[in-house]
């Protein structure tokens, strides 16, 4: 036979009993209970901080008492008018700030010689022509235009772009084929025809 766990209720004890000493009521008339401490406490923290906001506030509106100045008049002298020095603009000791006004400064640039060498950048060098034949067809496909040299006869086949008539544009196209990864880097120099 099953047993029903969930409804199951827990057998009362006999001849026990459950019930306490006072009971529930007990127990909330002790959780009702005010605690007494923390309220003088309280108290007396509200009355030092009214007790020390009525001492600045009587502070603040006692002045000191200004003794009457006792004045005389002449009717034949006019009383100087006082200058309040804050008022007064204040009188320039240096000179150097008309100076500045008034100077100008006449700035010498040297000029910028061009170079009339162009600028030639080598992507690589290699011993077989269809290494190189490769490397200029990567190029190309960059949009640039490269050439191959063998000078002399020797077996070293230059991939050269350029002229360049400025190192600045050669560099942006250093720049883009690394970018590119169609190779992994360039020399640039001055040719020499």
């Amino acid at each position: 036979m099953a047993k029903d766990y969930v409804r199951r209720t827990k057998p009362k004890a006999k001849g026990k009993k459950t019930a306490k000493k006072g009971g529930a009521r007990a127990r909330a008339s002790q959780s009702r209970r005010l605690p007494i401490l923390p309220l003088i406490l309280l108290v007396m923290v509200a009355g030092a901080l009214g007790y020390l906001i009525y001492i600045v506030k009587g502070a603040a509106d006692k002045q000191p008492a200004v003794a009457p100045v006792a004045t005389q008049t002449t009717p034949a002298k006019k009383p100087p008018v006082a200058t309040n020095p804050i008022d007064q603009k204040p009188t320039e000791k240096w000179t150097y700030i008309e100076e500045l006004e008034n100077k100008e400064v006449v700035v010498k640039v040297p000029e910028v010689k061009k170079s009339t060498r162009p600028y030639l950048m080598q992507c690589g060098s290699f011993r077989s022509a269809a290494q190189a034949e490769q490397l200029k067809a990567k190029i190309a496909f960059q949009g640039l235009v490269a050439q191959i040299r063998n000078k002399n006869g020797s077996a070293w086949h230059r991939v050269i772009l350029g002229p360049y008539d400025s190192k600045r544009l050669a560099e942006q196209h250093k720049h883009k084929l690394i970018k590119a990864k169609a190779v992994s880097d360039c020399a640039i120099w001055f040719w020499e025809g």
